[in-house]
């Protein structure tokens, strides 16, 4: 796909015109996807796929066009056709005052290869672990590569080999274990004890659940559940735009409020899934660090704005959120996180999260899958779903009680027209106390 890719590429930057500039961006997979219900396979299939987006800017002017690869000769044929429609398009666009492309090339070649079974085994191992159960999950794995190339002379490649396998065990209504296991290397020891434990889960979910009055809790959130928050955070909080504007949820950060020293958050591309490179052909730094012991720390600046606002770009996406999130751990062993919780809520994951005050940091969203009541050590009964409504900077500021050392890599799951190559590494938290207002 690489050697594909980069031949076309120099066939089209060759014709490009002395005052055009043509910048190509290649998104291509091959995946196989299995979706499980009631512990059996119900579809799967594999998909071998390549997006050619082709991009023309003359003067302060540009026009893109995304086209779909076959892998054969007519591919070249439609690349130019694209190019003429997009020179003709051209004479009818205003000006892009904020325009930002490289222009001093800067060429990478990143490969990781991962070791995973094959489907087939994988499927089998999946079903002799449900054991009769009502599992329910959709498995993705394969490579995910990224090209990027312009006339300048810029080459990029990246690819990487990656799976995850999101399911969840059912019991009836809204009970339900829910697991992933991800990465690049799938270790079948890792996947069995998590799956042993969401079976231990499972049969505390028989017991009759418990409902909590509206109040304060002393309560442990899994990884899964943290990456809810994190999203939350991604979502405009270390945007250089959203500063610039006022619009992100740490704004109070701006101004002298702080969260836990305990917490540390890095933009950590070296060892995500997405690629190191842009659309713009900007490299992206090895790390960027967002929060550091609870200080706000850098921008994730996107060439657009650092035109528009006169910054140095750190090549952030369009968005300028986080697409390799790292999160540094705590001191608290997973295994003690039961006797550390002593009595509260331990909650597996939260749903439906958005802001209820964007600007003073305050979320609210529900319980879901595997919310238990925890006494003494010892959880004693699952907890209906109930909603919570806090701040940031109380969750992870003052009431942060500490991390667990162990982290997981929680990948995002969307499938959406091609797999995503966001991703997240993350601790488990326990808090002194969660607000929940029913």
């Amino acid at each position: 796909m690489k050697d594909r890719f980069f031949s076309l590429a120099d066939r089209l930057t060759r014709e490009t015109h002395t005052d055009e500039a043509l910048l190509l961006w290649l998104s291509g997979e091959r995946s196989d996807f299995v979706r499980f219900n009631h512990g059996r396979v119900r579809q799967a299939g594999s998909v071998a796929q390549q997006f050619l987006t082709l991009r023309l800017v003359r003067n302060r002017c540009q026009a893109a066009a995304t086209i779909t690869l076959a892998g054969d000769g007519e591919d070249e044929a439609l690349a130019r056709t694209t190019v003429t429609r997009l020179r003709d398009t051209l004479v009818d666009f205003a000006d892009d005052p904020w325009l930002a492309i490289a222009e001093h090339p800067e060429s990478t070649t990143h490969e990781r290869r991962g070791s995973f079974p094959s489907a087939e085994e994988m499927v089998n191992q999946v079903i002799t672990a449900s054991d009769g159960r009502d599992l329910v999950g959709l498995y993705a794995g394969g490579s995910i590569s990224r090209g990027f190339a312009n006339s300048f002379g810029q080459r990029n490649w990246h690819a990487v080999d990656c799976f995850n396998l999101d399911w969840s065990l059912h019991l009836h209504s809204d009970k339900a274990v829910k697991c992933d296991h991800a990465g690049f290397d799938w270790d079948p020891a890792t996947f069995e004890a998590k799956q042993a434990e969401a079976l231990r889960n499972l049969a505390l979910l028989e017991a009759a659940p418990r409902t909590i009055e509206p109040g304060e809790y002393r309560a442990y959130l899994a990884p899964s559940a943290l990456d809810e928050l994190a999203g939350l955070l991604g979502w405009g909080g270390f945007s250089a735009r959203a500063r610039a504007t006022r619009q992100g949820p740490l704004l109070r950060m701006e101004h002298g409020e702080s969260l836990s020293p305990k917490v540390t958050l890095v933009e950590n591309t070296a060892d995500g899934i997405a690629p190191s490179f842009q659309r713009d052909g900007y490299l992206k730094p090895a790390s960027v660090t967002l929060v550091e012991s609870g200080r706000l720390g850098a921008a994730l600046v996107s060439p657009r704005s650092a035109k528009e606002y006169g910054l140095e770009t750190n090549a952030a996406n369009g968005r300028e959120s986080p697409e390799s999130l790292d999160m540094a751990g705590g001191a608290l062993g997973t295994h003690d996180v039961l006797a550390e919780l002593d009595t509260g809520l331990y909650i597996g994951n939260l749903w439906y999260t958005n802001f209820s005050d964007r600007p003073a940091g305050r979320i609210t969203g529900m319980t879901r899958f595997a919310t238990f009541w925890v006494e003494r050590g010892r959880i004693v009964a699952p907890v209906n779903v109930m909603r919570f409504d806090d701040t940031l900077y109380r969750m992870l500021g003052a009431n942060l009680v500490e991390l667990t050392a162990e982290r997981e890599f929680v990948p995002d799951p969307g499938t959406y027209g091609e797999r995503s190559t966001s991703s997240a590494r993350l601790p488990g938290m326990l808090v002194s106390a969660m607000r929940f207002t029913l």
